[in-house]
């Protein structure tokens, strides 16, 4: 009797059943490494625009750019901000920049705002850039969905 060449139902089962575990397994890891690559790219662009308004400060006499609406650079710090930070565009996790001069009770900050970010993300980036405590600290949550570098209080 001769038999023909072909996978059975339980042979095809099987096979499906190994690959929907090996996803289970390497999803989580690569959402986690996802994450921690936003992370990083939004620590960088925080150090970019607080490291481009702390020269402008330091050569205007300690004196900041008036505050801006979200999105807006203000103008005078157009010279001093790396090219490969966009401010008008979205932050890399979500939301848009802010430039904070006399409001939100602290003289000068860069913020994000609506950020798609959630606290226990937000709570990440403040332990790799700062001490890892939102409401203290260099980096902090404020009202309104609003996460601030504090630049000068």
């Amino acid at each position: 009797m001769r038999r023909n060449a072909a996978f059975t139902l339980v042979e095809i089962m099987i096979v499906v059943s190994i690959i929907a575990l090996l996803a289970v397994i390497a999803v989580p890891s690569f959402l986690r490494a996802r994450q921690q690559a936003q992370n990083a790219k939004f620590i960088n662009a925080l150090r970019v625009a607080s490291g481009a308004l702390e020269l402008y400060a330091m050569e205007h006499n300690g004196a900041y750019p008036p505050d801006t609406n979200r999105g807006v650079v203000p103008p005078a710090l157009l010279q001093y901000l790396d090219p490969t930070l966009d401010f008008t565009a979205q932050t890399p996790i979500g939301g848009k920049w802010d430039w904070d001069f006399n409001v939100f009770g602290t003289r000068a900050a860069i913020s994000v705002v609506d950020s798609r970010a959630s606290t226990e993300q937000m709570t990440q980036i403040d332990e790799n850039y700062d001490d890892g405590d939102l409401s203290s600290g260099r980096f902090q949550a404020k009202a309104n969905g609003r996460y601030s570098e504090i630049i000068e209080k």
